[in-house]
């Protein structure tokens, strides 16, 4: 903790806080104390107790994924809080878990937003890696009915998954992309020069144009 302490950066923690993530520590040198430790399932469980952000992010970083029970996963998808510390929980652990399947399915319908956000993430997942099984009518169903009204976390959480399909599904394609021009959601996104924009039908139209090396 004490090392922590010393990596943080005034100037890191404005640009963090502006996202919602209340520390300070610049995640590169956070990546390198995290290579030092290597794999330390021990110190990952001490390290998430104490309720600092920054600790939080190296537990996920030297965490064992696969030693955590499904109890575990979603008691602690519920303590996240900063949305950096959920972005890689979801990603970097409960993506390599044996639950994750289970923990989608129960986490889409949790009525926590944040907590349903992550189970729109482990779904986008799923549509790019593991489709088989899935309804793409009735995930589709849902986002046009929802994705409007949904809070922050969650609506960028569908919006993805949205695109994904739209992307990944070219029988589903042009419906993905009729329910994102009709809903606008994040159509005025503002996005960086060079960066694709989040609006779904701008998204998915230059995601395929990519692909087919147009």
């Amino acid at each position: 903790m004490g090392e922590l302490a010393a990596l943080e950066d005034p100037k890191a923690r404005a640009v963090n806080e502006k996202h919602g993530d209340d520390h300070g520590v610049n995640l590169g040198k956070l990546r390198a104390v995290a290579k030092r430790l290597k794999t330390q399932q021990d110190l990952a469980c001490r390290l998430w107790a104490t309720d600092d952000t920054a600790a939080r992010l190296l537990a996920l970083l030297i965490c064992r994924p696969r030693s955590f029970e499904r109890a575990d996963l979603d008691a602690i998808v519920r303590q996240a809080g900063a949305p950096k510390v959920h972005d890689w929980l979801v990603n970097y652990v409960v993506k390599k878990s044996p639950h994750r399947e289970e923990l989608r399915v129960a986490w889409l319908a949790d009525p926590d937003p944040v907590v349903a956000s992550a189970g729109w993430a482990l779904t986008t997942e799923r549509v790019a890696k593991e489709p088989t099984g899935l309804d793409f009518p009735g995930l589709l169903a849902v986002i046009e009915a929802q994705l409007k009204d949904a809070p922050d976390r969650l609506q960028w959480a569908m919006n993805h998954c949205l695109a994904q399909i739209g992307i990944e599904r070219p029988e589903h394609r042009d419906r993905a992309l009729a329910i994102g021009e009709r809903l606008e959601v994040l159509k005025d996104y503002p996005t960086a020069p060079g960066c694709t924009s989040p609006f779904a039908p701008v998204w998915i139209t230059e995601m395929v144009r990519r692909r087919q090396g147009a």
